[in-house]
């Protein structure tokens, strides 16, 4: 019976771990933005409703496994913070990895201007800092492979 137990432990000690939802304010988004870290953040911002949003996000659980010691990547998901349970399932059923937010804000024009001023509220968006030089990059659009590491190149 113990090494039953013990064989079961050590498949699922193996297993994929999805990344949990935090569910935050603005003022936690806020602190990740203008952290002092070392690392490159990668902010996205999505919902488990938008197609494009879904489509893309292979390309940042690419760049978070490829680049976790000089970059950051989180996930800031746009869903109402009663679905938290519905992202965490998706999370799991995707194998996402990557920090993921959830952002308990229902008004946008509260917070959309502190995050970029060009931004009109549409996802997918993206924002790089890098924390260093204080350059910015804000894209408000679906990415396609190759764009993430070109604005990653321009605010290093």
């Amino acid at each position: 019976m113990k090494k039953t137990g013990a064989i079961i432990f050590i498949f699922f000690s193996f297993q994929h771990v999805a990344a949990q939802t935090a569910v935050v304010k603005f003022d936690r988004l806020e602190e990740l933005m203008n952290s002092k870290s070392d690392k490159i953040q990668v902010i996205n911002f999505w919902a488990t409703w938008c197609a494009p949003c879904v489509k893309e996000l292979p390309l940042f659980e690419k760049l978070n496994a490829e680049k976790k010691s000089n970059i950051q990547v989180t996930l800031v998901n746009l869903d109402f913070a009663d679905k938290v349970k519905k992202v965490d399932a998706f999370l799991a059923k995707k194998n996402i990895e990557s920090k993921v937010l959830l952002l308990d804000e229902i008004d946008y024009n509260a917070w959309i201007d502190k995050v970029d001023e060009s931004w009109g509220g549409a996802i997918p968006a993206t924002l790089v800092i890098n924390p260093k030089n204080g350059k910015r990059k804000f894209i408000e659009r679906e990415l396609q492979e190759g764009e993430l590491q070109k604005f990653l190149a321009e605010v290093e």
